[in-house]
């Protein structure tokens, strides 16, 4: 997952609302938005190479996300970061629990931001930093550095939201993660990947042959614990795959 833009709201109708957008190579196996068979209170994607998931909600109000932060020149992870969302949807620890049980491991993965949330909270780690942050009412965005880091997508995604946050409807949120206009050279950022990868990044929506944007998720969460899940995958060139909605 490359792209997330949320607004944290508690104590409102509709207290967590997420547009998501995951990015990766063509060529890895996933499946769409679906109830696991092997955990039926998870409702996610999942990462067929790796058997995790980089979205998703589970039992009890759980909710869990991940981006990875670029970092081009470090080695390849012994871990898939994928199990850290996975596996917390999947368990029944609190979120204090599970993040002792990640920090005590968290060497063994490649850097990442996970998001956690269990109805009344939702917290924010960056593998990173050195605790993780509980999360005051806000619209927030991550994409592949720290929290809020103003890459020109992720400032283009989240003034987008705050635009449609009063009646967030899952195609306006899916419209907003469909923008393919990359940034001008003046404002990307500089993260060791060249100008040409920085600039094909630089987009909300990622369209190339090889890599780009899998599934785009738009997730509205109802304060009677109630959910509702519309998904979007996408093939190479961004051509649209298909739908999944997940509601109840």
């Amino acid at each position: 997952m490359c792209l997330i833009v949320f607004a944290w709201r508690p104590g409102h109708a509709q207290p967590l609302v997420v547009a998501a957008n995951r990015d990766e190579f063509y060529a890895r196996p996933a499946k769409p938005l679906a109830q696991w068979v092997d955990a039926p209170q998870v409702f996610a994607g999942r990462d067929l190479e790796a058997g995790g998931t980089w979205l998703g909600v589970g039992a009890n109000g759980r909710f869990a996300a991940l981006t990875n932060i670029r970092e081009p020149h470090k080695p390849p992870s012994r871990r898939s970061r994928g199990e850290l969302v996975s596996d917390f949807l999947s368990g029944n620890q609190s979120i204090g629990e599970y993040f002792a049980d990640v920090g005590r491991r968290s060497v063994e993965y490649a850097g990442f931001n996970l998001l956690l949330g269990t109805g009344d909270q939702l917290w924010h780690y960056n593998s990173r930093d050195v605790a993780p942050q509980l999360l005051e009412a806000g619209i927030y965005g991550v994409s592949n550095a720290g929290l809020d880091t103003p890459w020109p997508k992720l400032l283009k995604a989240k003034a987008a939201l705050a635009e449609i946050i009063n009646d967030p409807q899952p195609q306006a949120l899916l419209a907003l993660l469909n923008d393919r206009q990359t940034a001008p050279f003046s404002d990307l950022p500089d993260t060791g990947v060249g100008l040409a990868t920085e600039s094909l990044l630089s987009s909300v929506f990622i369209s190339s042959p090889s890599y780009g944007t899998r599934a785009s998720t738009a997730l509205i969460v109802n304060a009677d614990g109630s959910r509702l899940m519309v998904e979007h995958s996408f093939g190479p060139l961004g051509g649209r795959l298909g739908e999944v909605k997940i509601q109840g």
